[in-house]
């Protein structure tokens, strides 16, 4: 199967996956803000690994709550994709958005602590 049709059918499913993510009735998954980050599926489609990063809630519960949701979530995805067999979802933590934070954070600091050097040595 060549690349590009792999590529299509992972973003194919995060998009379906964000959408299905709004009707788990999980309150572990529901009170959380969880985003599907990316999806990466086998070449053979029979496993997928589902990136997620969520912004509040307990990290823990959240996984916990995601695979047990997973059978429900496969389910849905099975009806709204046209593919001969629906990967088996795994979830796996997306650290990206929060390392991406930190970098920006820094760099606002080291930016500031520029800003005061220079202030300091017009005087």
């Amino acid at each position: 199967m060549a690349n590009y049709r792999r590529g299509r059918i992972n973003d194919e499913m995060q998009k379906e996956l964000m959408v299905i993510l709004r009707s788990v009735k999980d309150p572990r998954v529901s009170d959380a803000f969880v985003s599907v980050t990316a999806v990466d599926t086998t070449p053979d489609l029979k496993y997928a690994k589902v990136y997620y990063s969520c912004l509040s809630g307990n990290k823990k519960d959240v996984a916990k709550g995601l695979r047990q949701a997973s059978g429900y979530m496969r389910t849905q995805l099975a009806k709204t994709l046209n593919l001969r067999m629906t990967p088996e979802l795994t979830f796996i933590e997306d650290a990206s958005v929060e390392h991406g934070a930190r970098i920006a954070k820094i760099l606002e600091n080291i930016e500031f602590h520029d800003e005061v050097l220079d202030e300091n040595s017009e005087d």
